[in-house]
């Protein structure tokens, strides 16, 4: 008997806990839309919309990937980023150079055309995301559809780790987000098709680290610090805008794992990235990425946590017509 009531226990426990952690994402599934889009199949249209913009532009996987994160970095992925006006989240200082959201937008119209008020705009940014990775690296992975838009879009909300972040530092702000450190690393592999500004390392990294002048951050590959200074990123106003990118040019359009072997060479670009390797609670993870293939399945699944992240689902939020403004 003691022991019957404990294993009950335990199970009314276990699924307590489990409630509470997947609440919102219970409601989420497979093919949520099949059978609602008056015989269109949702996924086949934004698949087509995306794969005729990445033939033109491959910079969107780049800038999609960066919108999820910004979207699901504040308050969950609730479509909160796309909502224009003042005092939005777009508004606030790192969602300012966020692009990607005239896709969302002609997405959006497609298939208010076919379904009025039924695709969501957060399961849109999710999708195109999905199908941008996709036509870069050729292998599909699978999504679950069913959010809900929220009616809430604030500046003041937005507080998204900054590119001279420590690893405690940024792994709180994944935590916080229900996500690992192993996570975190995984996900800032999304940079293999990222780019910065020459403005990002001048001061914190090149000309003025930790505060001295002059000084240069030691965990910079030296040959790589000096090739930065002549050029592209002398110390003149005029070098502020020049762009930079995350990973080896070569590679630069790419999702791939090669962001992980500049890592290992010392030549990541920004302190955030080459701090995963600086840090021992972290190395190992970007040695495994940079030894293995494993990041070619380990992003997929990251990027399915990320696009889970306290999502509004059943009758919570809306659906809204426009995804630039709510009902």
């Amino acid at each position: 008997m003691g022991h019957t009531r404990a294993a009950v226990l335990a199970v009314v426990l276990a699924v307590a806990v489990l409630g509470l952690a997947t609440d919102g994402q219970a409601q989420l599934q497979n093919g949520f839309y099949t059978g609602k889009c008056r015989g269109n199949d949702v996924e086949a249209v934004v698949q087509g919309i995306v794969k005729a913009r990445f033939t033109q532009d491959s910079a969107i996987v780049a800038h999609l990937l960066r919108l999820l994160f910004h979207e699901c970095g504040v308050n969950g992925c609730d479509g909160g980023l796309l909502i224009d006006g003042t005092g939005t989240e777009k508004t606030a200082k790192p969602n300012q150079s966020v692009k990607g959201y005239d896709l969302i937008a002609t997405i959006k119209t497609e298939l208010e055309k076919r379904c009025p008020g039924v695709v969501s705009c957060s399961d849109i940014e999710v999708l195109a995301t999905r199908d941008a990775v996709t036509a870069s690296t050729g292998r599909r992975y699978t999504v679950r559809t069913g959010r809900r838009d929220s009616r809430r879009s604030v500046a003041t909300d937005v507080n998204l780790p900054g590119p001279d972040d420590t690893v405690p530092k940024a792994a709180a702000f994944f935590r916080n987000l229900g996500l690992s450190s192993d996570d975190m690393v995984v996900l800032l592999g999304a940079h293999t098709v990222g780019v910065t500004h020459c403005s990002m390392i001048k001061r914190s990294r090149l000309y003025s680290y930790g505060g001295k002048a002059g000084a240069t951050d030691p965990s910079m590959d030296p040959n790589t610090a000096a090739t930065y200074k002549k050029y592209p990123c002398p110390d003149t106003a005029s070098s502020d805008n020049t762009i930079l990118y995350l990973d080896d040019r070569s590679s630069a359009s790419k999702v791939d794992n090669s962001f992980y072997k500049m890592l290992q060479l010392r030549r990541g670009v920004l302190a955030v990235d080459q701090n995963l390797y600086n840090d021992s609670s972290t190395k190992w993870m970007v040695d495994r990425l940079a030894n293995t293939d494993h990041f070619s399945w380990l992003f997929p699944q990251a990027l399915v946590k990320l696009g889970e992240v306290k999502v509004l689902t059943g009758t919570q939020g809306e659906v809204r017509r426009v995804c630039s403004k709510f009902n």
